[in-house]
């Protein structure tokens, strides 16, 4: 399998969970699953401050299309990455019976960053010119 069709399974494999998930924020169409006691807890808390779901599911959406549409994908992957940071400890240490797609945007991000590699050079200078 050559690179472009590899990048293209991951990219699919990233960014369409993230954008069913990130419509369903707004639309509703999948039940959410029963969440332990602190897993809903913190959720109730999010969803208190009237901001941090719309902000959270616009973000999910934009660098989902963005991922599947093969268009800047390195900035799509650097607006991923603490979300997946955070989807993954929150079901690590609140809710571990959803592990599965947690592991499986992880890996995808963590392949495609290395398929984009040469995209982080600018950003991963110690020093750069100004």
């Amino acid at each position: 399998m050559n690179k472009s069709k590899i990048a293209l399974l991951f990219r699919v494999l990233l960014g369409l969970p993230f954008l069913v998930f990130g419509l369903n924020g707004f639309f509703h169409f999948l039940p959410m699953p029963p969440m332990p006691g602190a897993a809903m807890s913190l959720m109730m808390a999010f969803g208190a401050t009237g901001y941090f779901f719309p902000v959270l599911k616009i973000t999910e959406i934009v660098a989902g299309a963005l991922v599947l549409s093969g268009m800047y994908v390195p900035l799509a992957l650097v607006l991923l990455a603490p979300i997946i940071v955070q989807i993954v400890l929150f079901h690590a240490c609140l809710a571990p019976a959803g592990m599965l797609i947690p592991i499986v945007v992880l890996v995808a991000e963590l392949v495609l960053a290395v398929i984009y590699k040469n995209a982080w050079k600018g950003i991963l200078s110690a020093k750069t010119e100004i």
